[in-house]
Parts: C-alpha cells; sequence; structure tokens
C-alpha cells in the first residue's frame, strides 16, 4: 500500500474551533468503517498534542481546508469521483479528529429537508414511513480513523458529538447510515443499529451497501447508562462506555451553540 503524505492543519484559528480534547488510546491499522468514505479522514476537527486529541468543525466549501484535501486525496487514490465527497450541501457539516496538526478522523453529518439524504438515493421507500410519522431523519457519511490513531476513544468521540449536534442541537430522532455489508456487524454491536434496508449497490462509489437504522434515544439511553463508564470496557461490548459522561456531554452541547 502506498503510503500518503500527512494532511496538516493550518496554524490560525484553529484553537478557537476546538470542542474538546480527549486521550488517545493504542493506535492500530486504519480501516474505513463507512460506506462512502475510503478509509482515511477529514471534517470540523479537534486537535491532538501528544496523547490529547481535539475534535472540531470543518468548512468543506474552502478546498484548502485540511478535511476536504484529506477526502480528496483518500477519494482520488481510491479511484472515487472526490468531487461528490466534498461538494458543499447546505444541511450539511463536518468534524474532524486531529492529533499534532495531523488530521487523523473524520465523520459528516447530514440533515433531512426537502432536498433529502443521500440514502434517499437507494432506500428512500424504506425510510418515507418514518417522515409520514414526523420523524426527523439525518445521516452519517464518510467516516474513518487514519492508521496513525486507530482508536476507540476517537472514533466514540466523533460518534459522541455527531449525535449531540443532530439530538441536542437539531432535535432529530432517527439516525441513518449506508455502510459495506462486511461492517454491519460491527455497528449492531458497537452502537445498537438495526438493518432497514436489504443490500444494493450504491452508484456514488460502486460497492455494496446496506442502510442501517438507530433511533437516537435509544443512543440516549445508552449513553446515560454507560458513557464516562470505562470500568464496563472488556464486559460491555459496544462502544458506549468510551462515551462522554452526561457531565462532559452538557459542557459539549453548550461549545457546539457557540460554534453554529
Amino acid at each position: 500500500m502506498t503510503k500518503m503524505a500527512k494532511i496538516r492543519e493550518p496554524d490560525d484559528d484553529w484553537a478557537g474551533r476546538t470542542i474538546i480534547g480527549v486521550p488517545v488510546d493504542a493506535p492500530r491499522s486504519p480501516r474505513s468503517l463507512c460506506l462512502d468514505q475510503p478509509d482515511v479522514p477529514g471534517i470540523h476537527d479537534f486537535a491532538i498534542e501528544r496523547n490529547i486529541f481535539k475534535i472540531r468543525l470543518a468548512d468543506l466549501r474552502n478546498k484548502r481546508n485540511p478535511a476536504s484535501m484529506l477526502i480528496n486525496k483518500m477519494y482520488s487514490w481510491r479511484g472515487y469521483d472526490p468531487s461528490a465527497a466534498t461538494a458543499p450541501h447546505p444541511n450539511r457539516i463536518t468534524l474532524t479528529a486531529s492529533h499534532d496538526q495531523q488530521v487523523v478522523g473524520t465523520i459528516s453529518m447530514g440533515f433531512d429537508s426537502p432536498i433529502g439524504l443521500l440514502v434517499d438515493e437507494l432506500y428512500k421507500a424504506e425510510i418515507d414511513p418514518l417522515r409520514k410519522e414526523g420523524r426527523k431523519l439525518c445521516e452519517f457519511t464518510k467516516l474513518a480513523v487514519d492508521s496513525s490513531v486507530r482508536s476507540k476513544r476517537v472514533l466514540a468521540a466523533l460518534y459522541h458529538i455527531s449525535y449531540i449536534y443532530a439530538r441536542n442541537i437539531q432535535q432529530h430522532t432517527d439516525l441513518f447510515i449506508e455502510v459495506n455489508p462486511r461492517h454491519v456487524k460491527f455497528y449492531e454491536r458497537m452502537l445498537g443499529f438495526r438493518q432497514h434496508g436489504g443490500e444494493k449497490t450504491c452508484p456514488r462509489v460502486n460497492a455494496p451497501a446496506v442502510l442501517l437504522w438507530l433511533e437516537l434515544d435509544y443512543a440516549h439511553r445508552q449513553i446515560q447508562k454507560l458513557g464516562g463508564h470505562t470500568e464496563h470496557v472488556g464486559a460491555e461490548k459496544s462502544l458506549y462506555p468510551y462515551f462522554f459522561s452526561q457531565a462532559v456531554e452538557d459542557v459539549i452541547t453548550a461549545r457546539l451553540r457557540e460554534l453554529t
């Protein structure tokens, strides 16, 4: 595998956009965990200083932004069209996790509107009944953690802060994600997703896709029960013990309100 150059953050204004710093655990090899994100990261960032990573917000309209640059590099490297990954979207925001001014993790959030969600392309029939019930839908896309920090804490922090923005700030109720079939068990076991659509071929990346669904009230209950309780790691086979405590979630919610 060809080693890629690191994407570094600019030195200006990043501290002012940091949401929180989180300890990093042992690194492992890279792996993409979301259908339409190849293998590496980029979004609104967290920086990592030594054994601390920070998470921030990324502006993908700025093509020189490290998140956009990293997504571009990853899509081009895998032979995908990077324009679809970095194109501005009026109802989408991105988070990045950073360490030592290097972007090492990313996740994007999309929120339902009259123009719909990316998952509508394959699964509109499956999710329209929830819309008719008056539920507010959102989706996570382009999730990955780089090889430099293959960390459950980084992954959990990206997910938890995305959850906070979706549920606490935007008042959404249901989350969807398209994943490769080989990742279905990971999402079911680690986060409580359920399959909501059969396997189809996603034309955006020419790869098989499965639609997964998570009710955010379920995530809320798991976070209240397990968030911040790393003593349950090992006994509890999920990511939720790596999530923040309720007290820290409240601080992050307030910080996100300031930033957005």
